[in-house]
């Protein structure tokens, strides 16, 4: 970091790489801060070329990119342009990643096994990066992989908001498994609303074996929470077994609509026909517009936080007295 930069409006620069031009220029408009030029191409063999066309000297960067599909070119463009900062004498980088990719291998479950996600976090910091600001990042264990500041903020209060609007009746939430009771459980406490939980077995990456449910969802209105939904596999076969149960209405509710087809296959239908009345997630990663799909915009919330940011002021503490707490 450089000492010699002031941390104000005036000093600092926000870029929205390919993923994050709408959320970057959004807030660019709301804190009134200038937003930069980045040139970015590919060049025939796949190589990714950037250039800063604005200024970053003394200056405080945010750089928002989130790293879904393609996630290798997406990761790989935001560690050249985090290096191209650090190169042309930036006061400070703050990298904003709505979206983590890479944090679901998080650790070696047998012995022969990359921890893909700690790599990413060494490859961020080697190029630059001197704070990360992520949502819902998949395992809390990932921010110990930093030895910089690492802001992980949490969407569930964003959600309950969108989900208090459909006025729900004899609500409960659902974990789709034992890894996501924390989670859910913050959820549930701003409802007051009981809590049921998916055990289940997997067999393979995106592949579930055998499902239960722990808890009451008979004749309930159920919202199923979680951090990603990807290929819908579990939802679908979580619907199945909820519905077996007796549920009424179920809603999928997640931070990271990831929703990648599988075998030509759409995720976005084969969870609606699966019966699941909509889907709640965040424009943490572009989604075309569909009917079925509410999503929640993340600017007005990440402009507060880069908003705390330059005025010294907890960023953790703001979010969770703003948008964490009971409605």
């Amino acid at each position: 970091m450089n000492s010699n930069f002031k941390l104000n409006k005036e000093t600092s620069i926000i870029f929205g790489l390919s993923t994050s031009e709408n959320i970057a220029e959004k807030i660019s408009k709301l804190l009134d801060i200038k937003l930069g030029l980045m040139k970015t191409k590919q060049f025939s063999d796949g190589e990714i070329f950037v250039e800063s066309k604005s200024s970053v000297r003394n200056k405080s960067v945010f750089v928002i990119q989130s790293t879904n599909f393609p996630a290798n070119d997406n990761l790989m463009e935001l560690l050249l342009v985090i290096d191209a900062f650090k190169r042309s004498s930036a006061g400070e980088i703050n990298v904003i990643i709505p979206y983590f990719g890479y944090a679901r291998q998080d650790r070696k479950v047998f012995g022969r096994q990359a921890i893909s996600a700690k790599l990413v976090a060494n490859m961020l910091q080697v190029a630059g990066a001197n704070r990360i600001i992520t949502f819902d990042i998949h395992s809390e264990q990932i921010v110990g992989f930093f030895d910089i500041p690492v802001d992980n903020l949490k969407a569930y209060g964003l959600i309950s908001k969108e989900i208090f609007s459909l006025n729900l009746k004899n609500l409960t939430i659902v974990s789709p498994d034992h890894g996501g009771i924390s989670r859910a459980r913050l959820l549930a406490k701003i409802f007051d609303a009981p809590l049921a939980v998916i055990d289940k077995r997997r067999s393979n990456h995106n592949v579930v074996e055998s499902m239960f449910v722990l808890g009451n969802v008979k004749d309930k209105n159920l919202i199923i929470f979680d951090d990603i939904v990807d290929t819908g596999g579990t939802v679908v076969s979580a619907v199945e077994v909820l519905k077996q149960q007796g549920a009424k209405d179920i809603y999928l509710a997640v931070t990271h609509g990831v929703l990648s087809n599988k075998d030509g296959v759409s995720t976005i239908e084969k969870i609606k026909k699966s019966g699941v009345k909509q889907i709640i997630t965040t424009n943490s990663i572009k989604i075309t517009k569909n009917d079925f799909i509410k999503q929640i915009d993340l600017s007005n919330s990440l402009a507060e936080v880069i908003e705390n940011h330059i005025n010294n002021k907890s960023i953790t503490d703001h979010f969770i007295k703003k948008y964490n707490t009971k409605l």
